[in-house]
């Protein structure tokens, strides 16, 4: 059976899952090559001691950088560096303090990642690693802590998204132009929950630090990875960081792992199947601009000139955009120039190693002479935390991958991002403007590429029988309740009034679950009966009581066209049954089409629903409809009642 690349790198990863070619769907358990975890490795100690752990597994595995807090040098936020240095040394954890840089940028440098391997990360910008041709996505804390325990954790398979990259960058766009357009051109959720894997000869394109830039970045586009393949620019890349380690006496990339790259290297089946296709003209991607509040709101650079909206702050800072290649094309722009009169501009570099080669360069005394602000290598404005925050009315631009909200500092603030280059012309010039117009006085392109999406239609999965666990239901029945909402949030499931009230017991919880989107669910829902969603159920945040409270009021299981992912592993994590069935979510919402229409928040028909969990497979009306068999990995987890009692069962630590 042929297989994408996901597939292909999941498939040699597997510990636990079906004997025979993964496919979408498949939950599977995997062991990563290495998991990445920052400042909140203090959170995933707890869980690991709360579960009664003792050991790490494989202590080679876990990696510890500290970048997030790190401008916080109060003795609580020292202290908690402390206990997470003092558990790496008594572990034997390879641990990087504060002032190493931005933990991603330590994984890739490092040689943590590389072509074909699967490497996570307690972070939701794990995505990054896909630039090497590894498989990079996040985990939850609660996985993380179940990797240290059990050196594996489990994982659904997502559906894959090709996008097809043509051309070359014309003068004066980088790659975050090209991860800034397809956020703006393709914002309806097209790779919700997705792998996005990039082919096509435009990728030989693009250098290393451009794809870091895109790979980083499909986290804000919706998707769970993002992937290019390994070419010579990968190979050459990762050879300079082999000369490096062994400079240091690291042996971490042999010749003969380089070999197998360029001679054989990874690639998806001819006919592998995707759930999606885009393609993209890197020649018609120019300048431009995401936001405010959003990066799935995009404005061309020119248009943002013309508008010639002034600016407070300015940031080259992040994971995403603070490469020597981002800082030097800064450099070039701002080279004799100053920062306008009333703008900051904050610059850090992703991490001291590349500081230094700026330094070296020249590039750093550009930057700083045209009074740029220093900050460490690491985290900082990005997320909120330390100088330069974003004040009450002020208007930010930025060279990070978020700019929600609030994110940066003030809600009342507007926050845009752009490329490297734009931010330090608009430092300059006080205001949004690209340097072809600071530098050259000439008009900035306008041109953008045309959306160019297509659906493929996904062929039908064998019929397939799974053997049920002592313990789990080979079928069940309960009666239909139809939330017919797509994208219901968190919130509206389990509301914000009650996230933070500790001491909420599973009956007060089931009390007032449903209440921010429909305050009569409570009342009229009951015990055993199953939970039919629309799309991308249980969004927004990772509050994993908008789970327990619906398993706490009896919902049997859940059904939806499909889930958050985050939703997801919380709702397994706790040994709660959710499944994907897109078919009969399409037929609920034709079925009642009239009731969803006239604004229905939560249908209750009369009718039963049929779960066989043997075959895969849910009965309505007559109609058989198909979801992705549970095989012994979720069923595992249900039996457990989650997964810390699971992890706690394989270390013997449970009967």
């Amino acid at each position: 059976m042929s297989q994408t690349v996901v597939e292909k790198i999941a498939q040699a990863h597997m510990t636990e899952g079906p004997d025979r070619p993964l496919r979408t769907g498949d939950v599977i358990s995997l062991k990563p090559r290495h998991i990445l975890t920052h400042d909140n490795t203090a959170a995933v100690m707890g869980k690991f001691k709360a579960i009664g752990a003792r050991a790490i597994h494989d202590p080679g595995q876990p990696v510890f950088a500290l970048d997030h807090d790190i401008q916080n040098t109060s003795e609580v936020n020292l202290s908690k560096y402390r206990t997470i240095k003092d558990f790496a040394v008594e572990h034997g954890i390879d641990f990087y303090p504060a002032g190493t840089g931005i933990g991603h940028q330590v994984m890739v440098s490092m040689g943590y990642v590389l072509p074909g391997s699967l490497v996570v990360a307690s972070d939701s910008h794990a995505n990054m690693y896909g630039a090497l041709g590894a498989l990079g996505t996040p985990v939850v804390r609660t996985d993380a802590a179940a990797v240290w325990a059990t050196g594996e954790f489990w994982w659904q398979i997502p559906r894959t998204v090709e996008v097809v990259l043509q051309g070359e960058l014309p003068e004066g766009a980088t790659g975050k132009d090209v991860i800034i357009t397809l956020c703006g051109l393709y914002n309806q959720g097209e790779v919700l929950n997705a792998v996005v894997e990039f082919t096509g000869p435009g990728v030989a394109t693009l250098s290393m630090d451009a794809r870091f830039s895109i790979s980083n970045m499909t986290t804000e586009w919706g998707a769970l990875a993002g992937w290019f393949p390994a070419d010579g620019v990968t190979l050459a890349y990762l050879r300079g960081r082999k000369g490096h380690l062994e400079a240091l006496g690291v042996d971490r990339i042999s010749e003969k792992e380089m070999a197998s790259w360029e001679e054989v290297p990874l690639s998806p089946d001819p006919d592998a199947t995707y759930a999606a296709r885009i393609r993209l003209d890197l020649s018609k991607v120019s300048p431009h601009v995401s936001g405010p509040d959003s990066v799935q709101v995009m404005r061309s650079l020119a248009e943002m000139e013309e508008e010639g909206l002034p600016i407070d702050k300015a940031y080259l800072v992040s994971c995403v955009n603070s490469r020597l290649e981002d800082l030097e094309a800064a450099a070039a722009v701002i080279r004799g120039r100053k920062v306008a009169e009333g703008v900051d501009l904050y610059v850090a570099a992703a991490s001291a190693e590349i500081q230094e080669a700026a330094e070296a360069s020249g590039a750093w005394a550009s930057l700083v002479e045209a009074g740029a602000k220093v900050l460490p290598p690491g985290c900082g404005p990005c997320i909120g935390l330390g100088t330069g925050l974003l004040e009450d009315g002020e208007v930010g631009i930025s060279a990070t991958n978020r700019n929600f909200k609030g994110r940066m500092g003030s809600r009342s603030a507007k926050a845009y991002l752009a490329s490297p280059e734009v931010v330090v012309a608009s430092a300059v010039a006080g205001r949004i403007m690209g340097p072809q117009a600071l530098l050259y006085g000439q008009t900035t392109s306008r041109t953008r590429p045309d959306p160019d999406y297509h659906e493929l239609e996904a062929p039908l999965r064998d019929a397939e029988e799974v053997e049920i666990l002592p313990g789990f239901p080979a079928s069940l029945s309960g009666r239909l309740v139809f939330t017919p909402a797509d994208n219901l949030n968190t919130d509206g499931i389990y509301s914000k009034d009650y996230t933070y009230r500790d001491g909420m017991t599973r009956e007060e919880m089931a009390q007032v679950v449903m209440e921010n989107y429909d305050p009569s669910f409570v009342e009229r829902t009951r015990q055993g009966d199953i939970l039919a969603g629309g799309w991308n159920f249980g969004t927004g945040s990772s509050r994993e009581q908008a789970a327990t409270a619906l398993q706490a009021k009896g919902i049997a299981l859940i059904l939806a066209g499909s889930f958050s992912q985050t939703y997801l592993r919380n709702a397994y994590n706790n040994g709660f049954v959710c499944i994907e069935c897109p078919k009969l979510v399409t037929r609920l919402k034709e079925e009642f089409r009239a009731d969803v229409e006239g604004g229905t928040l939560t249908l209750i028909p009369g009718d039963t629903l049929e779960v066989d969990f043997s075959r895969g497979a849910v009965a309505f009306r007559g109609d058989l409809f198909p979801f992705p068999p549970l095989g012994s990995v979720p069923q595992g987890l249900v039996v457990a009642g989650g997964s810390e009692n699971l992890v706690r069962k394989k270390l013997g630590l449970t009967d």
